[in-house]
């Protein structure tokens, strides 16, 4: 599976887009001008996705790497 179908499938599971996690990843500061913060843990990141959007591992990770800059 692409990555391009990983985040539809995301984003048909949560109704949010790639560009909306960039978002509330910034609101809870996980993310400073678009990158990843050095102080946070990619754990936390992932657990937040799991916890807030009920992503699964695979799913959860795959935002996160979105949000490390991953865009195929």
């Amino acid at each position: 599976m692409s990555f391009a179908t990983y985040m539809k499938n995301i984003e048909e599971k949560t109704g949010k887009t790639p560009e909306d996690f960039q978002h509330l990843a910034q609101e809870k500061g996980y993310t400073k001008k678009g990158t990843i913060d050095a102080k946070v843990k990619a754990t936390e990141i992932i657990n937040w996705l799991k916890e807030d959007f009920n992503l699964g591992h695979g799913h959860a990770t795959a935002v996160y790497a979105y949000l490390k800059g991953k865009r195929e």
